[in-house]
């Protein structure tokens, strides 16, 4: 029997900007499963500060540079991109829209840029693989206790031709997030990603699958990985230069720059304050992936500039979802590819190879 997503109800939407997209998706999301999606840790912010130091990271306009018609496809892990952009893996994206990855994953297609999905998905690796059905695709990983569930995991991933795993490694702990406790919400429903293995836990119990092993990540795991997967590893939520570079001496095959969006330790800084000294330790021997506060065509610029290959933004693809289903996150892509073409032009690049040589300055001490 023929498999057929159910992408539910879709649009294309207006986007004034990425910003305004919050409001108009709160009235739309239950109050509970916004909280979630929209929260920081404790009072906010470092999730805050994720979009207010980009306002340190200053561009030099440039004029009579002979730019004409910006192009800002490049090359990611093989794949051919339309710009450099990625949705950020988010757990259960049904508590925005019906369609959840699916839908994350077809408006990721049409926009032609990275899709990346959450191992707390609430669609199986299988059905988003079919609606990417060769698209760039990546698999974010919470380490299982259970080696025999992460073979399963890694073997979808696998076959759903994944380009990387993404090791999340900064959730040994879940952030205080004030949100969840004032709503009395927890994240429900199953894992989708349970259905194909028999663990004898499922619905919010299967939390118990990840706990003890988050606790006890370590750099060992990185080979362990990429042995058994055969795919390159990417850490994600790094911070600081000393953890890059220890990972890329365990075998990491990229870094992935962030805080969690600002859900784990509050009182972090801003994760654009962080890239440039990771960049510098990690000197081009591997891809660096960026996220934490993108709101404009120019944080990406600023993010590619300080030494980002890959930018992804996570809740304003969220927001497009819910009100407008894959046609929402196209939506939301083609604003941001927009803005970014209007921020190449201005500052002279023609290609994002320009970008990342464009000589930007920062002070973050303010």
């Amino acid at each position: 029997m023929t498999y057929t997503p159910d992408f539910g109800s879709v649009q294309p939407i207006d986007v004034l900007n990425l910003k305004s997209l919050e409001k108009r998706a709160e009235a739309v999301i239950g109050r509970g499963e916004f909280g979630y999606i929209s929260e920081g840790s404790d009072d906010g912010y470092t999730k805050a500060r994720n979009t207010t130091a980009f306002n340190d990271v200053q561009m030099l306009p440039r004029v009579l540079q002979n730019v004409e018609n910006p192009d800002q496809s490049t090359k990611f892990l093989g794949s051919s991109l339309a710009s450099p952009l990625m949705t950020a893996p988010i757990a259960g994206n049904t508590l925005a829209h019906s369609s959840g990855e699916l839908g994350l994953a077809r408006g990721a297609k049409e926009a032609g840029i990275m899709m990346a999905q959450s191992t707390f998905a609430s669609k199986t690796i299988a059905e988003t693989a079919q609606v990417s059905d060769g698209a760039p695709y990546m698999f974010q990983l919470y380490m299982p206790k259970d080696w025999g569930y992460c073979k399963y995991l890694l073997d979808e991933a696998r076959n759903a031709h994944a380009s990387a795993i993404i090791l999340t490694a900064d959730s040994t702990l879940g952030g205080y997030r004030e949100l969840d406790v004032i709503n009395h919400y927890h994240l429900k429903g199953k894992i989708a990603n349970l259905a194909g293995y028999n663990t004898g836990e499922s619905g919010a119990g299967a939390g118990s699958l990840f706990k003890e092993s988050m606790q006890k990540l370590n750099l060992g795991l990185i080979d362990k990985l990429a042995d058994y997967s055969g795919l390159p590893i990417f850490i994600k939520g790094i911070q600081t230069p000393a953890d890059a570079a220890a990972a890329i001496d365990a075998g990491a095959a990229g870094i992935y720059v962030s805080n969690h969006g600002g859900r784990q330790l509050n009182g972090a800084p801003g994760s654009i304050e962080t890239l440039p000294g990771i960049a510098k330790v990690v000197d081009h021997r591997v891809p660096i992936i960026f996220d934490g506060g993108v709101q404009r065509g120019t944080h990406v610029l600023k993010a590619l500039a300080l030494g980002a290959d890959l930018v992804a933004v996570g809740r304003p693809f969220s927001y497009g979802l819910a009100l407008g289903g894959w046609q929402g996150v196209k939506s939301v892509a083609d604003h941001l590819k927009m803005e970014i073409y209007i921020a190449m032009q201005l500052t002279g690049c023609q290609t994002i190879a320009d970008v990342k040589k464009m000589h930007v300055t920062y002070d973050f001490s303010r």
